[in-house]
């Protein structure tokens, strides 16, 4: 509740007027059957028509400022809720964005949208309900029992007495209910991760035919789903069945009592009636605040697994320095080592030392696994160094503003990603304040105009989800633009020309060759082809630098960089003598 009460404290305004508004609409409540008992035992003045329309229209306007009370109480509550949630949605959200890749899968992507879109679901619908009744149920009981007792304490200790046994009994479900909702909870998450994983994987499921194993798999784990769900409500059913014959126990035997007290005449009909309207009162209020208690087992869980995730704190932090030097783009890797968190400790990069100068073009290339791309992600801190630093102009990147370093680092991912909406919004993810001359200059360079050009919105066509109504070379091509929208010291392509044809690579090459000559510009490859022209390459083999130098001078001297050649290359290629 820790979480939810500090949100509760930036809307007092809004928790005041809910308290007033209950307040009110319990003395309005309470003061109906006191007015219709007062007629009744007044014997409505012997027919007087006139005290007979005074009481009614007196009845009729505690009912109607009761009814303003609750539409205020109700509005109050759902915008104060509305708030609330959408506070913790953003926090959870902006927080999720620091996580590191390991954070990402400690908790994996479907238990993180669980949290955010069902989690938060739970608790707005647990707070609705708490605002409105957990003000009203506790004063309404505690006002009908005040009542009853004035008239006939003996009446008010009967119907005190199974309070008890009531509470007792909530308290039992709520302790058998929390770990079906942990399970049940869980069970959603794997939902989501199973309807991510079909959704994005569509079109290898029915190129191998498998929407009938997928259709099994998503049943089985919906059907584990239900039947979680389905013991949870069956508990929760059993409450207003049980609640209803002890309120009916209780009632008869208010009635049965007071009956008694009438015939020896020591209460009149007008109490006997009050009675019975405050006993139904107070037994109502009891059974809405036992529904509210029986929600509370869920409501808890989904607390704790956002908090959960609140107090995951990211392993890459970041200095605040208020003054930043410029960059120029010089790199230096000091006996970097790396190792992620769930490889038993076994490097990924074993003592990897290397200079690049400012405007430098270097490349990187091994083969798959050598750990190429994951070298040249610690540098925007993508990840954290195991062991070692890595120096930006000479300065640890560790002791930047992560901010600041990033904005200084253009960035290419070895997956092309692109979002719904526009070309033209996809491409301002990396500069927003891009002009449109900006944003042409760069498509252009990217070799993406021509395509571009043929849409009929141009950059203002929309693409769908992921961009998957553009091919592979399209994608990667409005990725190397976005990069491209930034003018900025260093700039990081990760295997970004793999789904280019070799004359679009070359004449894209030669144009960043142009463009961006002051830049440090760092290739990672898979094709000799596309780095033979760097200014060094290095060699990657299992973690480690295995060779630098120019392409001619690799083809003589690094024999694991000339069978990569050699598979790729012709003998006129090859050449180098």
């Amino acid at each position: 509740m820790k979480l939810v009460f500090s949100y509760l404290k930036k809307y007092k305004a809004f928790l005041i007027l809910c308290f007033i508004c209950s307040f009110g609409f319990i003395f309005t409540e309470i003061g109906i059957p006191t007015l219709f008992a007062d007629g009744i035992s007044n014997n409505f003045k012997n027919g007087n028509t006139q005290y007979i329309l005074l009481l009614a229209i007196k009845m009729y306007g505690f009912a109607f400022i009761g009814l303003i009370l609750l539409l205020i109480l109700a509005y109050s509550s759902n915008r104060m809720t509305s708030k609330i949630v959408r506070d913790i949605r953003n926090e959870l959200f902006s927080h999720i964005q620091t996580f590191s890749r390991e954070k990402y899968e400690d908790f994996n992507i479907s238990r993180l949208l669980t949290n955010i879109v069902n989690d938060c679901f739970i608790i707005m619908q647990f707070l609705i309900v708490i605002i409105r009744l957990g003000f009203i149920a506790p004063m309404m009981i505690i006002s009908s029992f005040i009542m009853i007792y004035r008239k006939s304490p003996t009446i008010a200790i009967v119907t005190l007495a199974i309070v008890p046994i009531l509470l007792v009994g909530v308290f039992l479900i709520n302790k058998i209910t929390r770990p079906i909702s942990i399970k049940q909870q869980k069970k959603l998450d794997n939902i989501n991760l199973n309807m991510r994983e079909s959704l994005t994987g569509l079109r290898v499921i029915r190129a191998f035919n498998r929407q009938d194993f997928q259709s099994k798999r998503f049943g089985k784990i919906n059907e584990e789903y239900g039947g979680f769900s389905k013991k949870l409500f069956q508990l929760m059913a059993l409450i207003p069945p049980l609640f209803t014959v002890i309120f009916s126990i209780i009632m008869i035997t208010v009635v049965y009592l007071g009956s008694n007290y009438v015939n020896q005449g020591t209460l009149d009909y007008g109490a006997l009636a009050a009675f019975i309207e405050y006993v139904f009162h107070a037994l109502f209020s009891f059974l809405m605040l036992a529904n509210v208690l029986i929600m509370y087992p869920r409501f808890s869980v989904a607390v704790n697994r956002i908090n959960e995730v609140l107090n995951t704190q990211t392993n890459i932090t970041s200095k605040e320095i208020n003054v930043e030097t410029p960059i120029k783009g010089h790199i230096e890797f000091k006996n970097v080592s790396f190792a992620y968190a769930d490889s038993s400790k076994e490097n990924v990069l074993e003592d990897i030392n290397l200079s690049i100068e400012p405007g430098e073009t270097v490349a990187f290339i091994g083969s798959t696994g050598s750990g190429k791309s994951t070298l040249v992600r610690l540098i925007p801190r993508i990840f954290d160094v195991t062991k070692g630093s890595i120096l930006v102009d000479g300065k640890d990147i560790r002791d930047y503003d992560l901010d600041y370093l990033r904005s200084k680092i253009s960035f290419v991912p070895q997956k092309a990603i692109l979002f719904s909406g526009t070309i033209k919004n996809n491409l301002l993810f990396g500069n927003r304040n891009a002009s449109d001359e900006e944003l042409n200059r760069a498509i252009d360079i990217a070799q993406a105009k021509d395509f571009v050009n043929s849409k009929k919105d141009g950059i203002y066509a929309q693409l769908s989800e992921g961009g998957t109504n553009l091919s592979g070379g399209q994608k990667q091509r409005l990725c190397i633009a976005r990069a491209l929208t930034r003018d900025v010291p260093i700039y990081i392509f990760d295997d970004s020309f793999s789904a280019l044809d070799y004359k679009t690579d070359s004449v894209l090459r030669n144009r960043l060759k142009e463009e961006i000559k002051d830049s440090t510009f760092l290739i990672v490859a898979q094709r000799v082809a596309t780095i033979m022209e760097a200014d060094r390459i290095f060699v990657v083999n299992n973690g480690k630098i295995v060779g630098h130098g120019t392409h001619k001078e690799l083809l003589k001297n690094n024999p694991i960089y000339r069978e990569i050649a050699e598979s790729q290359l012709s003998k006129e290629e090859l050449a180098y003598e």
